[in-house]
């Protein structure tokens, strides 16, 4: 099978994360944070050195206000639902991911006033749109680092900018970017930012994480054990312990930890190249097909590998469907992000996707592009 789905989910993994995180099963799958033995102790410091490795690769000082979580979607809902509250304005885009809509929307039927600005054919947000909207009781701007239809990639510093000068909660959605794209929260003024584990950073389903800045007060939505102050029955408000209820994934954590370990040896410039030249590539040669309708800007100097394309007079779906046949994982449909295929022009047919990862190959590629030939012409 070759794999081209990797914006869903990268596969394959580097062999090391495979290996710890049966390591971890076998040799010292105890609860971390809560005994003494020596199982439980390794757990905890495979915990600590996974967050100082995010830590290291956010730029985020205090690796105690990185918190793991079972997904982006998880970080976003703790973010968003533990900022916002009635009456608060929040401001975001017609791109974003289920994951900040489906909160959003939820919070807007409590009280929360919601604008979700537009973005222009390629996919990108009007710096002075985001100014245009700012009102008194604006709480937060939540964008979408990069878009995981058409890839565009959003200026988080200079929003981050307008949202430090306004005095406004900076949220980044990283779900497509972290790995790929490097990311400082210092730099870029973010306040929250919500990264999955599965996707650029090459760990395991089931693995997160959320960045929330030093001193900004939220409230958290579970309370329960966190092998810290167990003698109260109420939940710490110190960090990470506030937000890291119940046990946390060890296993899964220590294979992330594995997947941190990879792109610090390989180097996340080398690997956004070995992907852009492979996205590229397969962008010139569909691009040359009259039948063939390819969504977002022809450069990818500041898109992330994803090329979302339809077939004329074929469904997305039957796209994806003929070409499992032959062997290919792409992904169709609407791609959990509905309101950017009203944009697209695409709201009834959705998109056939291709996203690339550093295991793909330009063979890969190349037989990708001649099935495609032989299926449609």
């Amino acid at each position: 099978m070759i794999y081209l789905d990797n914006a869903a989910t990268t596969f394959p993994k580097p062999v090391e994360v495979y290996e710890e995180v049966l390591t971890c099963m076998k040799n010292y799958g105890a609860s971390p944070g809560r005994s003494s033995h020596d199982m439980a102790l390794k757990a905890s410091a495979k915990i600590l050195e996974t967050r100082q490795l995010l830590s290291n690769m956010f730029g985020v000082k205090n690796p105690l206000n990185m918190i793991f979580t079972c997904n982006a979607t998880e970080g976003l809902n703790i973010g968003i639902k533990g900022l916002l509250k009635s009456n608060d304005h929040a401001i975001s885009t017609i791109i974003e991911h289920n994951s900040v809509l489906r909160p959003l929307k939820s919070l807007n039927k409590k009280g929360v006033e919601l604008t979700l600005l537009g973005v222009d054919d390629n996919g990108y947000v009007n710096l002075n749109d985001i100014k245009n909207e700012i009102k008194k009781n604006t709480k937060a701007i939540i964008i979408n680092h990069a878009s995981n239809v058409i890839g565009s990639i959003q200026n988080i510093e200079e929003i981050g900018s307008i949202a430090k000068e306004n005095n406004i909660i900076f949220i980044v959605d990283a779900s497509q970017s972290a790995g790929l794209i490097p990311i400082d929260v210092e730099i870029c003024n973010i306040d929250i930012l919500a990264f999955p584990g599965h996707k650029g950073l090459y760990g395991p389903q089931g693995t997160g994480a959320l960045y929330i800045k030093e001193g900004l007060k939220m409230s958290n939505f579970k309370e329960g054990g966190t092998g810290s102050d167990s003698k109260s029955t109420l939940q710490p408000e110190y960090m990470p312990d506030k937000y890291e209820s119940g046990t946390l994934n060890t296993p899964a954590i220590a294979g992330l930890c594995e997947g941190l370990k990879f792109i610090n040896r390989i180097g996340i410039e080398c690997i956004r190249t070995h992907e852009e030249d492979l996205i590229t590539y397969l962008y010139e040669k569909l691009s040359k097909l009259p039948y063939i309708k390819i969504y977002g800007e022809s450069t990818y100097k500041n898109r992330c590998p994803v090329l979302s394309f339809n077939i004329d007079g074929v469904d997305s779906s039957m796209v994806g469907y003929l070409l499992n046949k032959k062997g290919i994982a792409i992904r169709t449909g609407y791609h959990c992000a509905p309101l950017i295929h009203d944009m697209l022009g695409t709201s009834n047919i959705g998109t056939a996707r291709i996203s690339v990862g550093y295991f793909n190959t330009l063979e890969e590629i190349e037989y990708t592009v001649q099935a495609i030939k032989d299926i449609f012409i």
